[in-house]
C-alpha cells in the first residue's frame, strides 16, 4: 500500500510566458510582475507541501528583435538566480500571422513563439521524478501538451511505489478565457487575492518605452 508521506517535498515548475499571459487575462496586469519564489511557496502550502526548488522557464526575445523586453528578462532572471531560482531561456522564434479584419482586409504582423520550453519542463519533471527529487510536481502551466508527462509521473510513482502527485497551479476568475487546468493533473486555481500577495517589488522594466506600455494597458499582445 502506497502512503502519503506527512512531509511532502515540491518543486515548482513555472512556464514565465504562459503564466503571465494567464495573469494578464485574469488581473489585468500589463507586465510579468510576479515573485515566482513567493508565488510557488504560497500555492505549496495550500497544498500542504514544503518547497524545496524553484524552476522557472521562459522564452525571450533576443537584443536585435526587442531590446526592452530582452534587457528586462535579463535583469529579472538575473535576480531570480541570485534567489536561487533554477531558471531556463531559450530565444524567441518569429513567424508571420495574418488576421483577416471584418472589412475583408487582412493584417499582417510578426509573432514571437516559444521553441522547446514544454519539453525542458517535460524532461526536467521526469528526471526529477526518477531521482526522487519531490513528492509533489507544481506547474504553473495551463499548457495541454504536459497532460503527457503528468500521466507518466503517475507511472513512475508506481514504478517506485510511492506517492507522488502532479498539480497544476493557473490564475483563475470570472473573466478567464481559459478555465481548465492541465488534463491528467490536480488543479489548483488561484485568486487575485492570493496573487497580490506574491508580486516582486522590483520594477525591471526601467525606462519602458511609452508606445509599448500604451499597447498593453489596451490589451494589445506583445513579445515578453
Amino acid at each position: 500500500m502506497i502512503i502519503e508521506p506527512v512531509l511532502k517535498r515540491a518543486v515548482a515548475f513555472i512556464d514565465g510566458q504562459n503564466l503571465y499571459y494567464a495573469i494578464r487575462d485574469c488581473f489585468h496586469y500589463t507586465y510579468p510582475n510576479y515573485d515566482v519564489n513567493a508565488l510557488a511557496r504560497r500555492i505549496c502550502e495550500l497544498r500542504g507541501c514544503s518547497l524545496v526548488q524553484t524552476r522557472f522557464y521562459t522564452g525571450i526575445p533576443d537584443q536585435a528583435d526587442d531590446a526592452t523586453w530582452h534587457e528586462y528578462w535579463a535583469r529579472k532572471m538575473a535576480e531570480m538566480g541570485r534567489l536561487g531560482v533554477i531558471t531556463f531561456a531559450r530565444s524567441l522564434r518569429y513567424r508571420k500571422k495574418t488576421v483577416k479584419i471584418t472589412d475583408r482586409s487582412e493584417f499582417r504582423f510578426l509573432v514571437g513563439e516559444e521553441k522547446g520550453v514544454d519539453v525542458r519542463i517535460a524532461i526536467d519533471m521526469i528526471r526529477l521524478a526518477h531521482t526522487k527529487t519531490y513528492d509533489a510536481a507544481f506547474i504553473f502551466s495551463q499548457d495541454q501538451d504536459l497532460s503527457e508527462v503528468a500521466a507518466e509521473i503517475k507511472t513512475i510513482g508506481i514504478e517506485q511505489q510511492r506517492w507522488i502527485e502532479v498539480v497544476c497551479a493557473f490564475p483563475k476568475s470570472t473573466k478567464s478565457a481559459n478555465q481548465r487546468g492541465i488534463n491528467n493533473t490536480k488543479w489548483l486555481p488561484f485568486d487575485k487575492q492570493l496573487y497580490d500577495q506574491c508580486l516582486d517589488p522590483v520594477d525591471y522594466r526601467g525606462a519602458m518605452d511609452r508606445k509599448t506600455e500604451i499597447k498593453k494597458m489596451h490589451g494589445e499582445k506583445t513579445n515578453t
